[in-house]
């Protein structure tokens, strides 16, 4: 019961810093924080839609797969994680304003957050869902680190985002992958005890 506990602790702690990231550091700048947060800022861009809803809907696709492919522990974990990202977008952009010192700084910042709450996700079993379940799957099976499939699939979607919005948000989003898909990796190969590290026999859990 308290590995449980501390398990579920993992899940919104990280679920937390991940909307945090977004919502105060990234989303400001449109600067999308993976492939599901790009096509929310489009989904915002061209229906005016909130950025957690947004958020929201981006993954919905993707957790059917993730249902057939990891299985229902799995997955329940992604959708509470999506969830209490998208609520924490939703109540940190509408209550919460930081004064925005420079874009970089913000990136930096940003991407550490994002990089730690996206690796206590998937250390705590889940994923921050969009991209990272078709990367989880193609890390499984071709036993490749997860930030680095993660980066590769994203930089398509950056580039639809930034052809959309402004063509500078593809060099940001790049930078600021690349600094977070390594704190991701940093955090997924720690020796520490094990919570639900994603290994294939995982599926149908």
């Amino acid at each position: 019961m308290k590995k449980k506990l501390f398990i579920y602790f993992c899940l919104l702690f990280g679920a937390f810093l991940q909307g945090m990231s977004m919502s105060l550091f990234l989303f400001p700048h449109s600067i999308p924080s993976g492939g599901a947060a790009g096509l929310a800022l489009l989904l915002n861009h061209w229906f005016h839609l909130s950025l957690g809803f947004s958020l929201w809907l981006a993954n919905i696709v993707f957790l059917f797969f993730a249902l057939n492919y990891f299985g229902y522990t799995w997955t329940l974990r992604t959708i509470i994680s999506v969830a209490t990202t998208s609520m924490t977008i939703t109540l940190l952009t509408s209550q919460m304003t930081l004064p925005h010192v420079h874009i970089f700084l913000d990136i930096l910042v940003g991407s550490l957050f994002f990089g730690i709450g996206v690796g206590t996700l998937i250390r705590a079993g889940a994923s921050s869902g969009g991209m990272v379940i078709p990367a989880l799957m193609i890390a499984s099976y071709k036993k490749w680190s997860p930030g680095k499939v993660m980066m590769g699939i994203n930089l398509l979607i950056f580039s639809l985002t930034a052809l959309i919005i402004d063509y500078k948000i593809v060099i940001y989003a790049v930078i600021c992958q690349f600094l977070s898909t390594n704190i991701i990796d940093f955090i997924y190969g720690l020796k520490l005890p094990k919570l639900t590290i994603l290994h294939p026999n995982w599926r149908k859990k």
